[in-house]
């Protein structure tokens, strides 16, 4: 494993996270693995170390298949990969396979390139197999990034097409920050008696959890004032409406913020386009719906705002976990109204955290 070592030292990662040190052995020793950790304590390189060290780089075909449930993640896996790849000087490729991308272009690619690591939206995934493009029989690895989405209602059935269709000894790896009873149920349907790898802690403890009060009509106001007193480093804005999103970046633009915004309602190239200028720092305000809370690892948010509480206890954990990546810290605010005070209090009561107020 020296040569990873190295690779994670020129990512200044100099020693494994717990969940990571709990997993290699396992996946080496190809069981079937339920990884729940915290959001931003390291599930991905988790299993892509033991992946790596497994893949066979003399045999030019896919050997893992990798499912998540945005276009982002899969494009932050794959690059993941590569960089691991490049920094360990270790022969391995990776494709991407994206519904709405050209579907004939990623069948010449799979064709030509013949990769070792393919990382798919479950749509496109199972599309291709259908057509024989994409050859089910050589994958020894199916892993299931942000399980508890991809294992809902709307995805279970071509999560369950494709495994299928996949040879019987098949490995399976899902991976989630919250394991429910519902989906320990759905992961049953895929796989009996898989290893469960617990970190025990479902909320990150580096996360500051906090709340703002006022009257609707006044919560952007309560947010610039925010952004213009503490000029957070790099901030994520999440509301739960894709339309709103624009005017938001509109009003915090109009503010002289450095403001963009992302969608699911936005393009493939929009959306990857608003996430480089987030990245690199052109701009340093993300106004986004929830497809940026699943799984999105930038390293130097500082801060998250919800303008909108989201549905769930499970969906905060997600939006909150954009913060406090690795071993750094965050901050989560949320800018609610006097009437959501007692949804706070169930995600207090839920999660074993506590919100402060800021007065």
């Amino acid at each position: 494993m020296e040569n990873f070592i190295k690779a994670l030292k020129l990512q200044n990662i100099n020693s494994l996270l717990q969940i990571q040190e709990l997993s290699i052995r396992p996946i080496l020793e190809n069981k079937n693995i339920v990884l729940q950790s915290p959001t931003g304590s390291g599930k991905t390189l988790a299993y892509l170390l033991p992946i790596f060290k497994k893949t066979n780089t003399s045999l030019k075909q896919v050997q893992t298949l990798i499912l998540c449930p945005t276009h982002e993640l899969v494009v932050q896996i794959a690059d993941q990969i590569r960089l691991l790849s490049k920094n360990s000087n270790y022969n391995l490729s990776c494709t991407t396979l994206i519904g709405g991308a050209n579907i004939n272009k990623q069948i010449e690619i799979l064709k030509k390139n013949k990769p070792h690591i393919v990382v798919a939206s479950t749509g496109r995934a199972l599309e291709l197999i259908i057509k024989k493009k994409l050859p089910a029989h050589t994958i020894k690895t199916l892993v299931i990034d942000e399980a508890d989405t991809l294992l809902s209602k709307n995805q279970r059935e071509d999560i369950l097409k494709i495994k299928q269709s996949l040879q019987k000894d098949v490995q399976i790896i899902c991976c989630s920050a919250t394991i429910s009873e519902n989906l320990k149920n759905d992961i049953s349907l895929l796989v009996k008696d898989p290893v469960f790898i617990d970190t025990e802690e479902t909320v990150n403890q580096n996360i500051d959890h906090k709340f703002i009060v006022t009257e609707k009509r006044k919560k952007f106001d309560e947010l610039r004032t925010f952004l213009n007193k503490e000029a957070p480093y790099k901030s994520l804005i999440f509301i739960n409406n894709n339309h709103e999103v624009d005017n938001i970046v509109s009003k915090l633009q109009h503010h002289n913020f450095k403001a963009i915004g992302l969608s699911s309602s936005q393009d493939k190239q929009k959306r990857s386009s608003a996430m480089m200028q987030f990245r690199i720092g052109k701009s340093n305000i993300l106004v986004s719906s929830d497809v940026s809370a699943r799984g999105l690892d930038v390293p130097d948010i500082s801060h998250i705002f919800n303008l909108d509480l989201p549905k769930s206890s499970a969906d905060y954990i997600h939006r909150a976990g954009r913060t406090a990546r690795g071993i750094n810290s965050g901050t989560s605010i949320g800018i609610i109204t006097q009437g959501e005070e007692k949804i706070l209090k169930e995600y207090e009561k839920k999660l074993k955290i506590f919100f402060s107020p800021i007065c």
